[in-house]
């Protein structure tokens, strides 16, 4: 191969692109041959790929190639296998469950307005607990390699919520009036109405446009907002564990003390800002791989 053959460019009026293309596959220390990167280059964290991102990458590539295969086997008999009717099926459970809750919700909303607000646990509560406890099965299909997602963003997101639910607001029956309650159901159920349709669809290789607009983009304001109504309900709970004394430890022969559920709480407040960190990130890195990936293909 020529060194020609290893360069590309394409010019804009906003800038140039240029490919440089390894003689040999490998991870380099740096770009340039000396140490200290020159000040006119700047790398573009939009494009930027790691080691664990790349292997990734690569990872679901194969597992999308293999999907293909495997599916065009089964449109050859004209049936879709056990394990797309299962994924199918508590798509479409998760869906209705949701979808139950976001519009009662609203419509109660429409109805009474703010009173609606203080009774969301004790009309909402049985479906939210119910989806919430069957969305456990999620984590265990990501782990055994059933779909294709990580495994630490969907434990996270999956456990912080049945937190916020069985333990703020199961387990306090002074959370149960609270407003906070619906800022908590409402962007959840908001997110899966259009995350579960996308998996429904997906399972038979069918996708909508808008729909995948929608997965891939509703949860840029509405992850923040459940995010944050989560941090208000952990705050408001907090002199409720404290006068009740629930879930603490009386470690008075040991330390001399007693460690309130409270002192956890502070603690899970940080670990909710990373946590939103890291989900964070992944669900923008999947959204870019999506659409980026789409795009330089159409051109």
């Amino acid at each position: 191969m020529h060194e020609w053959d290893l360069v590309s460019y394409k010019s804009t009026q906003r800038q140039v692109n240029i490919t440089v293309r390894k003689a040999w596959h490998g991870w380099w220390d740096r770009l340039t041959a000396q140490e200290r990167k020159p000040v006119f280059l700047a790398p573009d964290f939009d494009r930027w790929l790691d080691e664990s991102d790349a292997e990734m990458e690569i990872r679901e590539k194969k597992e999308e190639k293999n999907t293909r295969k495997k599916m065009s086997r089964r449109e050859d008999n004209g049936l879709p296998s056990i394990k797309t009717v299962c994924l199918f099926l508590y798509n479409l459970v998760q869906f209705l469950g949701f979808s139950w809750i976001f519009v009662n919700m609203t419509v109660r909303l429409l109805i009474f307005g703010q009173d609606s607000l203080y009774d969301t646990f004790h009309t909402m509560s049985a479906v939210m607990f119910f989806c919430q406890t069957l969305a456990a099965v999620e984590v265990l299909n990501a782990a055994f390699g059933v779909v294709k997602t990580g495994v630490v963003p969907t434990f996270i997101q999956v456990v912080g919520r049945n937190f916020i639910l069985f333990i703020i607001f199961g387990s306090l029956e002074e959370m149960h009036s609270k407003p906070v309650v619906f800022f908590v159901f409402y962007p959840w159920s908001a997110i899966e109405i259009f995350r579960y349709p996308f998996y429904m669809l997906g399972c038979f290789n069918t996708e909508w446009k808008a729909l995948t607009w929608l997965r891939y983009t509703a949860w840029i304001p509405l992850y923040p907002l459940g995010s944050l109504a989560e941090a208000v309900a952990v705050i408001q709970s907090i002199p409720i564990f404290d006068k009740a004394q629930l879930f603490s430890l009386d470690l008075t022969k040991f330390i001399g003390t007693s460690v309130r559920f409270s002192h956890f709480l502070y603690v899970y407040l940080v670990l909710m800002v990373i946590a939103l960190t890291v989900n964070f990130r992944h669900l923008y890195k999947q959204r870019k791989r999506r659409f980026c990936t789409k795009k330089s293909k159409s051109n």
